[in-house]
């Protein structure tokens, strides 16, 4: 361990202070907040307008694919397609291989999507207006290289 990544007595003492997790933790659940409330009207949470949105973008997918794309352990990513399937906005099926689920946005789950989008770009655009555009742009760099340099 070099000397700059030594964690001191002082850092244990301020952990809330210098702990990534706990920070990005912190931020995670004031922006999570704003996007929930947003999307209330088209009946969604951020969570659930993530992965109509991921599986939207990749297509038929594998519930594997989508697992790994989103960053989430396949049986917690089950737990959450439940109650899209439920509520008809994602349809999960037997892939070509019958050991493989494929989840594909219904019409219904396409309409809600686009229903939300205009919710989640005010969002967007608050983020941008209260934070700036580069300190926004630069979030987004540091957390897609948090992700890429930490992912096992």
């Amino acid at each position: 361990m070099t000397q700059k990544n030594r964690i001191t007595a002082t850092d244990r003492a301020n952990a809330g202070h210098v702990c990534a997790c706990f920070n990005l933790r912190k931020a995670t659940r004031v922006v999570t907040q704003l996007y929930d409330e947003a999307l209330k009207p088209a009946g969604l949470r951020s969570t659930q307008f993530a992965v109509l949105a991921a599986t939207r973008a990749l297509g038929p997918v594998s519930v594997n694919q989508l697992a790994e794309w989103i960053v989430m352990d396949r049986t917690t990513l089950t737990r959450n397609l439940k109650p899209l399937e439920r509520d008809g906005l994602i349809a999960v099926r037997a892939g070509d291989d019958l050991r493989v689920r494929q989840v594909s946005l219904t019409a219904k789950g396409r309409k809600t999507l686009e229903r939300a989008y205009p919710m989640w770009e005010s969002v967007q655009a608050r983020l941008r207006e209260e934070l700036g555009d580069a300190r926004v742009d630069q979030m987004l760099v540091d957390l897609k290289a948090t992700v890429e340099g930490l992912q096992s």
